[in-house]
């Protein structure tokens, strides 16, 4: 009784601590018991796994995939202070949920195109909504079009009978040290500024200086990239409203990008406005003559150029470098191209060259062009294997990972095997998207995809058929995510005609 008259003369405010603090213990115990049935780093109050996540910031890909394949349903969660909380799944029943079974509750979200709306403004990949319905059906169209497919096979023989394999006959000849990387990217440039803006723009020839377009274009990648990994995300917002350090750099690059981008589209309406509408088949004269506003030509346009240019060319250098290692694989694929050949590749011969497909969906298994891309919840959501998602969570899908899991691909997963893409028989085999998401899937599928590979089994084919590709060093290359991937300080190779070998 002493006891409960003494509580009662108590001053309020004790009762007031009293509760905030049981609330405290309250949510901190909630917290622990849900983050116990969640895979993933340690994770501690307040900080969550800021500790862990910076001592493995130089190697988050290879961290990300020990943790998932650790994890039982292949999903993890990493939450950590200054960051929104992050599920990152290697799960293709997760994967197949968040990109088409429930699409609408998982769009790119303000926090991405916050990140790169600076670099990517209103293109394509940074947008939603009917914004993103409005170009996707725009882009469909043309990209569907029979006209801009044999445009597209134009424009790549010239490029590759004309320019590719004239340079890299003369360095065969001088026995000349060439980045291969580069020069496809070279190519892959190209290629977009002829099949997209109807231009001539980039020099494939190794000792020209590289375009200042290309400098540009690399620093503003990369610094948008690296604001996703900043271990707080202030850091990169207050270097922005100062101005300073990489932020400077950055505004910089995007200047150079846009300027230049703008300057084409300037010269494309009055080569429009002087030649008539009926002599462009350029996908930019298309967008230009259907009337569409200037500010999202140009962002549409960057977009393109990032992924025509960065994701092909580094698909092809990671196979170049696969079957260097794998000299039988690199011999069938010879006999392939030789059987397939005939006279000259067209469209319908390229679709014959199954091993050769096989190969680059082997090499973009081990080394996706895009190593992971991200979603936010639009309210809260349940993911197919039972990970609970909260409205503004971040939900990644990880194809790095993927491709590392003895799950999903078996315990030779760290082989190069193109016979896992074929059945017993030799008949090519279906691999389910959502297993293999290097192209998106569901309604944001890549639109590009089979221009990619048609553009990738020409370069490929008429290099192997012709050169034998040999890289200098003997080393495993390092693979660098940033928006597209990278093979770090590029392919170093020498390059030696096939008949040389007969001799």
């Amino acid at each position: 009784m002493n006891i409960f008259m003494s509580l009662l003369s108590l001053q309020p405010w004790f009762f007031v601590f009293l509760s905030m603090f049981l609330y405290m213990f309250h949510v901190i115990f909630c917290y622990f018991q849900r983050v116990s049935k969640c895979s993933g780093p340690p994770t501690f109050p307040v900080i969550g796994c800021l500790v862990a996540f910076y001592k493995n910031q130089h190697r988050l890909l290879d961290w990300y995939t020990e943790l998932l394949a650790k994890s039982a349903t292949k999903t993890i969660v990493v939450s950590r202070f200054g960051a929104r909380r992050t599920i990152v799944t290697a799960n293709p029943e997760n994967v197949e949920y968040m990109l088409k079974t429930n699409f609408n509750n998982f769009p790119k979200g303000k926090p991405f195109t916050e990140i790169l709306g600076d670099f990517l403004g209103y293109g394509i990949f940074n947008v939603d909504g009917e914004l993103w319905r409005t170009q996707r059906k725009l882009a469909s169209h043309e990209f569907s079009a029979n006209s801009l497919k044999e445009f597209l096979m134009n424009k790549l023989k010239d490029e590759v009978e004309n320019r590719l394999l004239p340079v890299l006959e003369g360095v065969a000849e001088t026995s000349q040290v060439v980045d291969l990387q580069q020069l496809l990217r070279r190519l892959a440039f190209n290629m977009i500024c002829k099949v997209s803006f109807g231009v001539d723009r980039c020099c494939l020839d190794p000792s020209s200086p590289a375009l200042s377009l290309a400098k540009a274009f690399d620093m503003a990648s990369e610094i948008s990239a690296r604001r996703a990994t900043e271990p707080l995300f202030l850091v990169w917002k207050i270097k922005k409203w100062f101005g300073i350090g990489s932020e400077r750099r950055l505004r910089d690059a995007i200047e150079v990008v846009q300027e230049y981008v703008e300057e084409i589209i300037q010269s494309k309406k009055m080569t429009i406005h002087g030649k008539g509408k009926d002599c462009h088949q350029d996908f930019l004269s298309r967008l230009i003559l259907g009337g569409e506003d200037e500010e999202v030509i140009r962002d549409l346009m960057i977009s393109l150029i990032m992924a025509g240019r960065d994701t092909t060319s580094a698909a092809m250098t990671w196979l170049f470098w696969l079957i260097s290692c794998n000299p039988e694989i690199e011999q069938e694929l010879v006999k392939e191209i030789k059987f397939t050949k005939g006279k000259t590749f067209d469209y319908e011969s390229l679709k014959e060259l199954k091993l050769l497909k096989a190969s680059l969906c082997e090499s973009m298994r081990l080394y996706p062009p895009v190593a992971w891309d991200s979603k936010h919840a639009v309210v809260n959501d349940l993911l197919p294997d039972g990970t609970p998602v909260q409205a503004g969570d971040r939900v990644t899908y990880f194809p790095y990972g993927m491709g590392r899991m003895e799950a999903l691909w078996g315990k030779d997963w760290f082989e190069f095997k193109p016979e896992r893409w074929f059945y017993r028989k030799g008949k090519p085999k279906r691999v389910c998207p959502y297993k293999f998401p290097v192209f998106q899937a569901g309604p944001r599928v890549c639109l590009g995809k089979e221009m990619a590979f048609i553009q990738m089994k020409y370069v490929v084919a008429s290099i192997l058929e012709q050169f034998e590709i040999i890289p200098v060093r003997s080393d495993q290359p390092v693979f660098v995510p940033l928006l597209t991937a990278h093979m770090a300080g590029g392919l170093k190779v020498l390059v030696r005609r096939r008949d040389q070998q007969l001799k």
